[in-house]
């Protein structure tokens, strides 16, 4: 019986007795059955059930290749009558329940998806991409199973992502702590939102200490009612987004007053000067230093919104005392600076002030969260998109949520 123990360890199978093999329309048939300690159990909680009937008859499974030939395991599969699922297709020791592919396939084929492009997943793996989504859900899946991220956790991040035209957001939420993603959802909402706490339950839920966010009310209202005892961290970075943005409506404003007056060529220099204003003082090339004394000069109210910019960029870097002191009198100034964008800002930064002082403090940002933000459109970039946003969530999971199963025969 050597033969039957070397077809098994070729076809990489465990618990699973070798019938026979036999060519097929230019594909090897491995016929295989399970040992007797893996027959008649459910597919799904995997308890020893009561044979039902013999289900549909002989299946395959597709194996992974032998050199240039396709390989498929083909077996019996009988249904069982499980108390808890019902009946039910009996559970195989090579392969996922519901699945048309091995256990060892669909790995290499999720590592593989981790690492390359979906063209060359499906060209090497002989699939069709929709399969190679179907597949990643199951492998995420079961691997979730089997670890929780969501146990002990301290300190979150929640953010919106991108991931389609149209306005298609997914919500994620990251680990400070290891960096890692722990959920994801498309939506971007309080029903989206609120599903994580669901999944993280009221105890759970009591254990975090920091939220980082950007200042979505949406967020701040379910944060506040599933974790009250959680502080809320306002990036700075965003602050300064928003800063940036007044500060892009003040030169908007005088451009088109510009350009009403027919003043050509200031109006020009000002579309110019975006990208010199938005910049840090540090960073102006020589010619930027000079555009922007010119706009020192002859323009006062964009020049007064540039320092208020500048000014509450400086004071976010400060320790958290200092800092609060100086944003106290930037909020002042802000108000009667009579540029409508800013004094909108000084009153969206007194609303989020708390949330901006936590942050200081406890020196919480959203940098591990946009992190992964970037990777997860990298991902997308990568496969040049996806038909759902499942598939594209099972395999962020896969590859920033620590999911990711190694190469089949080298754990």
């Amino acid at each position: 019986m050597r033969w039957v123990r070397l077809w098994a360890r070729v076809v990489g199978v465990e618990r699973t007795v070798v019938e026979g093999v036999e060519f097929d329309d230019d594909a090897l048939v491995v016929a295989v059955r399970p040992d007797w300690r893996e027959r008649r159990r459910c597919g799904i909680c995997r308890r020893r059930c009561p044979g039902y009937d013999d289900g549909e008859g002989r299946r395959r499974w597709r194996a992974l290749d032998l050199g240039t030939t396709r390989c498929y395991l083909e077996a019996e599969a009988p249904r069982v009558r499980c108390k808890r699922q019902g009946v039910i297709v009996a559970a195989v020791p090579w392969a996922r329940q519901d699945a048309r592919f091995t256990r060892s396939f669909e790995d290499q084929v999720a590592w593989l998806a981790c690492e390359c492009s979906k063209r060359a997943v499906a060209e090497l793996m002989r699939i069709a991409w929709l399969s190679v989504g179907r597949v990643l859900t199951r492998v995420a899946a079961e691997k979730r199973a089997r670890f929780d991220p969501l146990d002990y956790l301290v300190r979150i991040g929640i953010d919106e992502i991108s991931h389609r035209k149209g306005h298609r957001y997914l919500t994620v939420v990251v680990d400070h702590d290891s960096g890692l993603l722990l959920w994801a959802a498309p939506g971007r909402d309080k029903k989206t939102l609120r599903g994580f706490f669901e999944l993280l339950g009221a105890e759970r839920s009591q254990r975090i200490e920091l939220v980082s966010a950007d200042g979505a009310a949406w967020i701040e209202e379910v944060v506040t009612e599933r974790c009250p005892q959680a502080a809320i961290c306002l990036d700075p970075f965003h602050v300064v987004q928003w800063a940036t943005a007044a500060l892009d409506e003040v030169r908007r404003e005088v451009w088109n007053a510009a350009r009403l007056q027919g003043q050509t060529a200031e109006a020009k220099a000002l579309k110019g000067a975006r990208f010199c204003l938005w910049r840090n003082p540090e960073d102006l090339s020589a010619r930027q230093q000079a555009t922007l004394a010119a706009i020192a000069q002859t323009n006062e109210p964009l020049y007064r919104a540039y320092l208020l910019k500048e000014q509450l960029r400086q004071a976010l870097k400060l320790p958290v005392a200092e800092a609060l002191e100086l944003l106290e009198r930037w909020l002042a100034w802000a108000r009667r600076s009579r540029l409508p964008a800013f004094v909108k800002l000084a009153q969206q930064i007194a609303a989020h002030l708390r949330g901006i002082a936590a942050a200081l403090g406890f020196g919480l940002s959203n940098a591990r969260t946009e992190s992964v933000n970037t990777r997860i459109r990298l991902i997308a970039r990568r496969a040049f998109g996806f038909h759902s946003p499942e598939a594209l969530i099972a395999l962020s999971l896969l590859s920033l949520g620590g999911l990711c199963p190694p190469l089949p025969g080298r754990a």
